[in-house]
């Protein structure tokens, strides 16, 4: 099967080399919200690269799905869970053709997936609403404008980064417990360094 442009352009930056472009540790959003993740919990773990994130979440004692479309992320995905003795669901497949309505997870966490257009972002946003169980928590954490002076790290597409006006319109059909911008430095392996703007979301899906 043909890899679509996006997925391939990541695939080689993941062939680069054998360790790990984003490190081995949870994104500190992920991290700070660790009470968020309960044992048992089944959580999807949208474009999860090199697993970083997923087999941070499956320690906590969480049922996870992996998910990215290039295969030599979901490889180093595998080394890293085994590495740490977890167990998870390690899928190689493109977001953009994911099944959302498979079935449903406690929590949907998704950390810089910003190869998404507009068009296709508002898909995936969608989608993870619909993947979220009722009563069930969804996570986002993406850069945002001032990202374009920073230059650390992520897209320098205007048209792939957040603004809060965004995040409040695509997720206003959820209850936002947090949404917030902010500057703050990361160290998340060789691509992600220095100073950063960040956008975070935690939304509930309400319980109709």
């Amino acid at each position: 099967m043909t890899m679509n442009p996006a997925v391939s352009k990541w695939n080689e930056r993941f062939l680069e080399s054998e360790d790990y472009i984003f490190g081995t540790e949870p994104n500190d959003f992920v991290a700070r919200h660790r009470n968020r993740f309960q044992p048992g919990m089944k959580v999807l773990a949208v474009a999860d690269g090199e697993g970083r994130n997923g087999v941070w979440i499956a320690e906590q004692g969480c049922e996870v799905w992996s998910v990215d479309g290039a295969p030599a992320a979901s490889a180093k995905a595998r080394r890293l869970a085994e590495s740490r003795k977890v167990n998870m669901h390690i899928l190689t497949q493109d977001m953009s053709q994911w099944d959302w309505d498979a079935q449903q997870f406690d929590a949907v966490v998704g950390i810089f997936f910003q190869f998404a257009n507009p068009s296709l972002r508002a898909k995936l946003f969608d989608g993870m609403k619909r993947a979220v169980k009722p009563g069930g928590i969804l996570m986002i954490e993406g850069y945002g404008m001032k990202q374009l002076e920073y230059k650390t790290g992520g897209p320098d597409i205007p048209e792939h980064l957040y603004t809060l006006p965004l995040m409040r319109e695509s997720f206003g059909d959820m209850q936002i417990e947090l949404l917030d911008e902010y500057d703050a430095e990361i160290h998340e392996g060789p691509r992600h360094q220095g100073m950063s703007a960040l956008v975070d979301l935690i939304a509930i899906k309400t319980v109709t």
